[in-house]
């Protein structure tokens, strides 16, 4: 390590090594509250008294915030020292989580929600280029590595321990035993975080936050809402199509400003755009078994939500060990090989859950699992990595927030199209209801046909996307793209 490899942006040296630590502790605390209320919802029903369409709002209403947040994330960080601008993400985070441990009714516990994901939004996009910017290039898949290690495993981990602390505790553990964690990042950070991002005083634009906060918190409501409203409700329809408009005046205005408050010219690089598609696909992808898969473990093998979270819990280790792998293979051999193999084991692997049935090996079902993290360890992080390195440095804020933002999206088209696919092609094949009276036992075998089938036309679904996700891989470079005229 040189010594100019550990020079923050006013010439001074630091700690490479702990700046990092800090940062994926943060990181992992922030990215663990995405799925921590996943098992949870029953109990805060119960204490609050509300019901499941207000209870959803956590998950919702968090997801949301965060989604708006991202891409003015990216204006912020090319905006504002990143010592600073960490700090604040990691005490907006903090004053969100006191709230939520101390809510006395439900309003400041969403309150609280919205307060945590505005700190997340700003927060990862900020680790991610921060990690990105502190390595040289030829050390950059690794460092990615360890980063996807924080977003491959803390959502995987947060279903399994929502439930266990509910089933043997109170609610509020969930949040208070953030509290501790949180408080020593902030003062770790007064000390150990640096500048290392160059800043500019460039002005904000207001209008273009307000078309960015409608463009995407309609957008991702209204696919967010698919699952339960269904793609033909007004209000779904509604939101997508203010989203899109929104969206396409924002783009307009960015491309005609000289200084944008999101440089969506970086899809001007083709690497840069075709691996912000295929991160996109690998999160549609993978949505397929932490979405669908828990649903079939618990409505049709009778498992508890914190049986199903355990189960898929060795996948997530598999995933999380793999990532600073993957990351150094990348390193060496570029993101084509990677991405092309991984891709391909994941459709393989989302094949034989499309016919699953109401016997299919619990044991079968974990390993399959577990390879189908695998193949998502070999693409995500790597995938990321190429696509920033092909970016001139003064763009890779943009970049990260524009990565982020479309697997935001990503993630919620493809968990509408599944959970719509899955409760069509049930209710298609529901058997008719004056069964029930006559051949009950007969009624029984025909829902648990019509939950298999709608569960089999979902991971057909996963298949197809890991397979365009393959075909589109090809157009990768197949040697490593180094950073655009940019610093390490």
């Amino acid at each position: 390590m040189s010594k100019q490899e550990t020079l923050d942006i006013h010439g001074k040296p630091y700690n490479r090594g702990l700046l990092v630590a800090v940062l994926l502790i943060g990181s992992f605390c922030t990215v663990l509250n995405q799925t921590l209320l996943a098992t949870a919802t029953p109990k805060l029903m119960d204490a609050f008294s509300i019901g499941a369409n207000d209870v959803q709002w956590l998950t919702t209403g968090f997801l949301l915030i965060n989604g708006m947040m991202i891409p003015i994330t990216g204006w912020l960080i090319n905006r504002f020292p990143s010592k600073n601008l960490y700090l604040a993400a990691m005490i907006i985070f903090l004053v969100g989580t006191f709230a939520c441990f101390i809510a006395p009714n439900f309003s400041i516990l969403l309150a609280g929600r919205l307060i945590q994901a505005m700190g997340v939004g700003i927060s990862m996009p900020l680790q991610q280029n921060i990690m990105f910017s502190i390595f040289p290039p030829e050390k950059r898949g690794a460092a990615m590595g360890m980063s996807g290690i924080v977003i491959g495993l803390a959502p995987a981990i947060g279903p399994t321990l929502s439930g266990w602390i509910v089933d043997n505790y109170s609610w509020r553990v969930l949040f208070g035993m953030m509290l501790p964690i949180s408080t020593i990042v902030v003062v770790l950070s007064f000390f150990l975080m640096k500048n290392v991002l160059e800043v500019s005083k460039s002005k904000i634009d207001f209008s273009s936050i307000i078309l960015s906060c409608i463009a995407f918190g309609t957008m991702l409501y209204g696919f967010s809402s698919v699952g339960s409203r269904g793609w033909g409700d007004s209000l779904v329809l509604g939101c997508i199509a203010i989203g899109i408009i929104f969206l396409a005046i924002f783009s307009l205005r960015q491309l005609k400003m000289d200084e944008p408050f999101l440089e969506l010219r970086v899809f001007k690089s083709k690497i840069f755009t075709v691996t912000t598609v295929l991160s996109g696909l690998v999160m549609m992808a993978m949505i397929g078994a932490e979405m669908v898969l828990p649903m079939y473990i618990q409505n049709i093998r009778g498992e508890t939500a914190f049986n199903s979270g355990l189960m898929l819990l060795p996948g997530a280790l598999v995933m999380g060990f793999m990532m600073p792998i993957t990351g150094k293979i990348f390193d060496k051999q570029g993101a084509k090989r990677l991405t092309i193999l991984g891709m391909f084991i994941l459709a393989l692997s989302t094949l034989p859950f499309a016919f699953l049935t109401a016997e299919t090996p619990l044991t079968y079902i974990i390993v399959l699992y577990g390879i189908r993290m695998f193949a998502i360890s070999m693409a995500m992080m790597p995938l990321t990595t190429e696509g920033l390195n092909a970016l001139p440095h003064h763009q890779i804020s943009h970049g990260t927030a524009v990565n982020s933002t479309f697997r935001q999206v990503a993630s919620s088209i493809g968990t509408a199209v599944l959970i719509s696919v899955l409760s069509n092609v049930t209710a298609n094949n529901m058997p008719k209801e004056s069964m029930v009276d006559k051949t009950p036992l007969a009624y029984k075998d025909q829902v648990i046909d019509a939950l298999l089938s709608g569960y089999h036309s979902a991971f057909f679904i996963a298949v197809i996307f890991a397979v365009i996700g393959c075909l589109i891989s090809f157009m990768l470079n197949a040697k490593p793209k180094t950073v655009v005229g940019g610093k390490a």
